[in-house]
């Protein structure tokens, strides 16, 4: 049988360590990875889905 309190603890554990790593910096790096390698007419895409990403961090 499912425990689904111990499922919801694992998850918001997952979370918790995810937005540990999905630091601000981190969010940039990865924008201007892309960035590198993206055709340039999407650029202001990445940045806007990057301060999304920012802004859902904190």
């Amino acid at each position: 049988m499912v425990d689904f309190g111990e499922l919801k603890n694992k998850a918001e554990g997952l979370l918790a360590q995810a937005k540990e790593q999905a630091t601000d910096e981190r969010i940039e790096q990865a924008a201007d990875a892309l960035k590198k390698v993206a055709p340039d007419n999407i650029d202001a895409t990445i940045d806007s889905i990057a301060d999304k990403a920012k802004d859902l961090n904190n």
